[in-house]
């Protein structure tokens, strides 16, 4: 399974961890990705996604339907 949100396409970000000495190596720094239940109105089921935290958020407040229509991502 890919470190990547099913709805909001989120995934790792390349950084650098910086040491006390000021020296850089590179790191990932990967999405906060929570397994989420979601209820679904219009399948009249519930969905089982992998979220990001902040995605969870905006299916809060956009809902469900309208947040993947939006990512191209079917619930079927």
């Amino acid at each position: 399974m890919s470190h990547k949100c099913q709805l909001t396409g989120k995934k790792a970000n390349n950084a650098y961890a910086v040491s006390h000495s000021h020296r850089r190596t590179k790191k990932l720094q990967q999405v906060n990705l929570q397994w989420k239940r979601v209820w679904w109105p219009e399948g009249n089921r519930w969905v089982k996604l992998r979220l990001s935290t902040k995605a969870m958020k905006t299916v809060q407040k956009k809902g469900l339907q309208a947040m993947a229509a939006s990512a191209g991502t079917n619930l079927n």
